[in-house]
């Protein structure tokens, strides 16, 4: 058996940035410090609601560096290093590991949608060069890409990969997952509407863009499911549910960063292509925000 990264819920946190763009370390840092006392599991750094892919490589690391430094070991520190480009993804992840990071999140190479043995072949390069553990992520939603549960499963048996960020949607491929792969990999849940499902098959807990705004609630959620107590974290998984949906409104990050801006925190803007929400859907935001009393 691996050792497990963390268990409960952690933020997938946003890179908040100036009104010219620039990243506002200080808030990043404020946020970081914000979530931790709130009872945040982890952080993970750079990944897709840390817009990493408008980040230049010096941008990347800095934000890396940064986090490491003010969590201060607090809690682990996991940093997106994922690419379609398997020379960059080993380089990213060895200075990621240099700067301290304690696990990586590797997202399956987008665009040049990779077979499934150039799936292996990928990540198996990646934990070749580093000694940290890895968390695979599937999304097909935005790469194009499945992973096979025999992919999976051969991954599961690398000494550094650890575990697997399941943002597929599909319950019935989670079960089977863990059904294959058992103790050799873990599951982390990639969608705040499927907590309470992906845990009650034995899922450690969640990466989050909910926890931005209910960081308590989010880490109670999965906790209680720590803690076999699935029929109060189903009442929570349902009395925020509205609320996941529309932090998903547009694409993310866009709404989690309206979300934070509007309960009074600087979040910023996204980057381009990245572009603020519609007014319809800023107004949805606004009244379910205002309903769970996060705002006036």
């Amino acid at each position: 058996m691996k050792n497990t990264i963390f268990t409960g819920a952690a933020i997938a946190i946003i890179t908040p940035m100036n009104a010219d763009g620039s990243i506002n370390f200080d808030k990043l840092g404020e946020l970081i410090d914000s979530q931790i006392s709130s009872g945040t599991d982890a952080v993970v750094i750079c990944g897709t609601t840390g817009e990493c892919s408008t980040m230049s490589d010096e941008e990347h690391l800095d934000c890396i560096k940064y986090a490491v430094e003010r969590v201060a070991g607090r809690v682990p520190v996991i940093a997106g290093t994922g690419s379609n480009d398997t020379a960059y993804a080993v380089k990213l992840s060895k200075e990621a590991q240099e700067a301290g990071a304690d696990a990586l999140l590797l997202v399956t190479p987008y665009y040049n949608k990779a077979s499934q043995k150039g799936l292996i072949l990928h990540f198996t390069a990646v934990a070749d060069a580093v000694d940290i553990p890895i968390i695979l992520y599937n999304i097909p939603g935005r790469t194009g890409v499945n992973m096979d549960i025999s992919t999976l499963k051969t991954l599961s048996k690398h000494r550094n990969i650890a575990a697997v960020k399941e943002a597929s949607g599909n319950i019935s491929y989670v079960a089977k997952l863990i059904a294959e792969c058992g103790d050799d990999l873990d599951v982390y849940s990639g969608n705040d509407d499927m907590i309470v499902p992906i845990m009650s098959l034995g899922g450690k807990g969640v990466i989050s863009v909910l926890s931005h705004v209910i960081p308590a609630e989010t880490h109670r959620m999965a906790q209680l499911c720590l803690d076999n107590n699935f029929a109060e974290a189903m009442k929570l998984q349902i009395q925020y549910l509205d609320l996941i949906n529309d932090l998903f409104i547009e694409v993310n990050p866009i709404p989690v960063k309206e979300a934070m801006n509007m309960i009074g925190f600087a979040a910023g803007p996204c980057r381009l292509p990245l572009c603020e929400l519609t007014d319809e859907h800023r107004e949805v935001l606004r009244a379910t925000l205002a309903r769970h009393g996060l705002i006036k």
